[in-house]
């Protein structure tokens, strides 16, 4: 924008943003006018790149019509005589000033030779004034039905895609969300993106993904970067339910925590239910007829496998039942692990007939143990896993019924709720979602 004495103006590509959603000059003025004391100046060789501007008068509030620039002669026409009739109008230069100082504007065509439609082309087609184009665009004002389909039909005809940045500068966003992650491996941060992706998709908005790999000074940058671009919302993921500190965000920056929920209860956080999982897989178990029941899982310190745990001990004592080995197996959430621990419960309770694993990882270790030890899986000892990785659960022999976590679904509800703050709806505390049981081989019939 080009502020002068007398005059203010706008570049054609603002111009037409402004009128496509019906932003007032003086709205816009006030936000880009320098102090009273500066003047901006724009070189000509700019002007020139511009190519369009709109002259607005002093406190009228509404920009003057842009006369569109007469077309570049083509090489005929330029190569026409220069005895043209004194009448004929002098043509002007693309970006140059029209007869009676007025600012012409050429169509710029792009790479495909075609101009790119813009409002006024949609306003044109549908028989109607621009600002009318852009309520019905925008589902704004009061517009019969008729016209605002005739609007949108003439859209799609057309092509007509609006103007990111003046969304953006009518609606005061930047219709982007950063997500952060710590999970370098992405096991759980993808599907979780994923999901999340779905959701804000629908409303054309980006994601920014960034990984910290757990490191706090990767973390501090990528706030910085995010704040720079003004981001929406952030949605914070990693790869343990642990509760972690809060980002050390502007209160103006809603943040949705999934899966790695806030240690304050004030954030927004969905995690999965965890104890609801390990109850349907004991449930699963105990109505296949499985009465001597064993769990290994992972460390001790980590909050899933410690709430896991006391799910299990509570579904089996409602059963009636106790836990085969009298103890909860702690150790690693990997398939060495697994194939250690089978042994220790085959020695505690040799009448074990079913294993409910804290991972699909640990569960393919056990089953690998049982397969050398000569139990056969499902008829000897069940087998049940927790995760429902993919590569693990099916290539696991049998394949592994396990519960999975629905981490997409945790993504698209995370995005769902930060999309509701942004629009001023906060919902703080901790949100449990449910898990659900995929029965595979292992399990029997």
């Amino acid at each position: 924008m080009a502020l002068r004495e007398g005059q203010e103006s706008l570049s054609g590509e603002a111009a037409e943003a402004l009128a496509m959603f019906g932003i007032s000059y003086d709205r816009a003025l006030r936000s880009a006018r320098p102090p009273a004391s500066s003047r901006w100046t724009m070189a000509p060789a700019a002007r020139d790149r511009c190519g369009v501007q709109a002259r607005l008068s002093r406190g009228k509030g509404l920009p003057r019509r842009v006369e569109e620039a007469a077309e570049v002669p083509d090489a005929a026409s330029a190569s026409a005589p220069a005895s043209a009739p004194a009448s004929a109008p002098a043509p002007r230069a693309a970006g140059g000033a029209a007869p009676g100082g007025r600012v012409g504007r050429p169509r710029h065509a792009g790479t495909s030779g075609v101009a790119p439609v813009t409002i006024t082309d949609v306003a044109a087609r549908a028989g109607v004034s621009v600002g009318t184009a852009s309520k019905a665009l925008n589902d704004r004002g009061k517009l019969r039905a008729e016209t605002r389909e005739r609007v949108a039909a003439a859209a799609r005809e057309l092509g007509f895609r609006p103007n990111a940045m003046a969304r953006g500068l009518l609606a005061g966003r930047s219709f982007t969300v950063g997500l952060l992650t710590t999970d370098h491996v992405g096991r759980f941060s993808l599907p979780v993106l994923l999901g999340a992706e779905d959701a804000l998709g629908a409303g054309e908005i980006s994601v920014f993904l960034c990984d910290t790999r757990g490191d706090a000074i990767r973390e501090r940058h990528y706030l910085q970067a995010l704040a720079s671009r003004r981001v929406d919302g952030i949605i914070v993921t990693g790869r343990r339910t642990d509760p972690r500190p809060p980002l050390p965000v502007p209160p103006q920056v809603p943040v949705v925590y999934a899966m790695a929920p806030s240690a304050d209860e004030d954030d927004m956080s969905l995690v999965p239910d965890e104890a609801q999982g390990a109850s349907i897989a004991i449930d699963h178990l105990v109505a296949g007829g499985r009465r001597h029941i064993a769990h290994i899982t992972g460390p001790a310190r980590h909050h899933s496998s410690r709430v896991r745990a006391a799910a299990v001990e509570q579904a089996l004592s409602a059963a009636g039942l106790e836990l085969a080995g009298g103890r909860v197996l702690y150790g690693e959430w990997n398939e060495p692990w697994g194939r250690q621990a089978v042994h220790q419960v085959l020695r505690a309770e040799p009448k074990c007939d079913a294993i409910f694993c804290g991972s699909d990882q640990i569960a393919r270790g056990v089953a690998e143990s049982l397969r050398e030890c000569g139990r056969v899986v499902p008829d000897d000892i069940a087998l049940v896993g927790y995760d429902n990785w993919d590569v693990m659960a099916t290539a696991c022999r049998p394949p592994l019924t396990t519960v999975d976590m629905d981490l997409g679904e945790l993504g698209r509800a995370a995005a769902v709720r930060l999309l509701r703050a942004i629009d001023g709806e906060i919902t703080p505390g901790v949100t449990h979602l449910p898990c659900r049981l995929v029965v595979r081989d292992s399990t029997g019939p």
